[in-house]
C-alpha cells in the first residue's frame, strides 16, 4: 500500500448484480476531483475481503471504505470496529438501507462524506449463539419468513433490483410456509415476555431493511436500542395483500405487528431456525442480539466540525 492514501476503498465487484464493479471509474475520477488519494481494492472472497481489512488497519490507514450492499459493509465493520478508523461506505449494493439510515442516497453524496464530512459515531447489533459464536450486523435480523427470504435474495433473485428483490424472495420463502413459534425476552428491560407462533420476527438498528421495507421508522442508529417487530401467522391472503403493501408503501399496516424497543433482547424457536442479519445467514437460534452503543464512526453527510 502506498503510504501516501489514507483512504482506502474495498469493492464488492459484484454487489448490486455487478453495479459496483461498474461505478468504479466514475467514483475513482470523483475522489481525484476531490483532490483524495485514494486505493481500490477488489478482493475476490470473503476471507480475502476480510484479510485486506486487516492488513490496511495495520497499516495505519484511517478511513476505510465498503463499496457494495449492506453485506459488504457488514464484513468491514467485523474487521474494523475495535480499531480506530473511520468508516465510509458508497452505496453500490441491492439494498443500501443502511447508507440511507445514515443520509447518504447516492455515491456522490457518498465522495463527498468521504472528503470533508463529519464523523457520526453509530451502535453496532451484536448477536451471540448458544455454541459461543459470535456475529454483527448493523441494520435489521431476524428469523422466521424474512430469513428464509434471504436465502432467497442471495440466489435466484440476486439481480432484482431493491425491495423488489426481497418481495419475491419472500413470496418463493411463503409456500407451505408454516410459521416459528418464538419465544422473545427483554432481560434488561421490564417488557413481558412474548411467545406466539410468527410470520416473522425482526430486530432492527435502522429504519429500515431489505431495500427499503421500512419496517421501524422510529429506529435510530446511534440510540443504543433496538427496536423489536414481531408478525403474527396470517392466511395466505393476507400475506399476499400484506407483501403488496409492502411493495407500494414500503411500511408495514399498523395494526398487523407486535413492537417492542429494548437494548437485549432473547430470542428462542426450534432448533434449525436461521437467523439472518443484513440479508446474510449468521447461525440459528437461539439468539441473544445486543445494541453495542456508539461502537463505530462513520463519514457522513454534513459539514465537517472545526478543528481546536
Amino acid at each position: 500500500m502506498d503510504n501516501a492514501v489514507t483512504v482506502v476503498v474495498f469493492v464488492n465487484p459484484s454487489a448490486g448484480a455487478g453495479k459496483a464493479a461498474r461505478m468504479i471509474a466514475p467514483v475513482r475520477r470523483a475522489f481525484l476531483t476531490e483532490g483524495l488519494a485514494v486505493e481500490f481494492l477488489e478482493p475476490r472472497s470473503r476471507e480475502a475481503f476480510r484479510a485486506e481489512v486487516r492488513r490496511a488497519v495495520a497499516a495505519g490507514r484511517n478511513k476505510l471504505v465498503a463499496m457494495g450492499g449492506d453485506g459488504t459493509l457488514q464484513l468491514l465493520v467485523r474487521e474494523a470496529m475495535n480499531s480506530p478508523v473511520d468508516l465510509g461506505v458508497i452505496p453500490a449494493g441491492g439494498g443500501n438501507d443502511f447508507a440511507a439510515a445514515l443520509g447518504i442516497r447516492g455515491w456522490e453524496q457518498a465522495v463527498r462524506a468521504i472528503q470533508g464530512g463529519k464523523c457520526r459515531a453509530v451502535d453496532v447489533v451484536r448477536v451471540k449463539f448458544s455454541d459461543g459464536a459470535e456475529a454483527v450486523y448493523l441494520g435489521g435480523g431476524g428469523i422466521g419468513l424474512d430469513a428464509q427470504a434471504a436465502r432467497f435474495a442471495a440466489g435466484r433473485f440476486l439481480k432484482w433490483p431493491g425491495r423488489w428483490r426481497y418481495l419475491a424472495a419472500a413470496l418463493s420463502a411463503l409456500y407451505r410456509y408454516p410459521g416459528v413459534a418464538v419465544e422473545a425476552e427483554f432481560p434488561d428491560s421490564p417488557l413481558p415476555q412474548i411467545r406466539q407462533q410468527a410470520l416473522l420476527v425482526a430486530v432492527l438498528n435502522t429504519p429500515s431493511y431489505g431495500g427499503g421495507l421500512r419496517l421501524a421508522p422510529a429506529a435510530q442508529p446511534d440510540d443504543g436500542l433496538l427496536e423489536f417487530v414481531m408478525l403474527g401467522m396470517l392466511r395466505w391472503p393476507e400475506v399476499v395483500r400484506l407483501l403488496f403493501w409492502l411493495a407500494v408503501t414500503g411500511e408495514l399496516p399498523k395494526a398487523r405487528e407486535e413492537r417492542r424497543q429494548a437494548r437485549l433482547v432473547r430470542v428462542l424457536a426450534p432448533r434449525g431456525a436461521l437467523f439472518h442479519g443484513d440479508g446474510e445467514i449468521l447461525g440459528s437460534v437461539p439468539v441473544a442480539i445486543e445494541a453495542l452503543p456508539r461502537a463505530v464512526s462513520f463519514l457522513v453527510p454534513g459539514a465537517a466540525p472545526p478543528s481546536e
